[in-house]
């Protein structure tokens, strides 16, 4: 994960305060819900240039950070390669 990543998610844990997020942060744990859960979609797509499709929207993917990072970072990826 990035800092700019990790920068955008905090608004929308509200139990997260100063402490890190890191990869295995829970992010309902940290206060994310389903509105939030929509309004950080949007975000992450406004702000990293990606479209998330409906298959990824799903429980699992908002389950950790690390977890959420892994498909930005999947959709971030050219098809056929590329480095992260």
């Amino acid at each position: 994960m990035n800092a700019e990543f990790t920068e955008l998610l905090r608004p929308f844990l509200k139990f997260a305060g100063a402490d890190e997020i890191t990869e295995e942060s829970r992010l309902r744990d940290l206060g994310l819900d389903s509105m939030r859960e929509i309004e950080l979609l949007f975000a992450i797509e406004e702000t990293f240039g990606v479209a998330v499709p409906d298959d990824k929207l799903v429980d699992s993917t908002f389950a950790t950070a690390g977890g959420l990072w892994s498909v930005v970072e999947d959709l971030r990826t050219p098809v056929g390669g590329g480095s992260r």
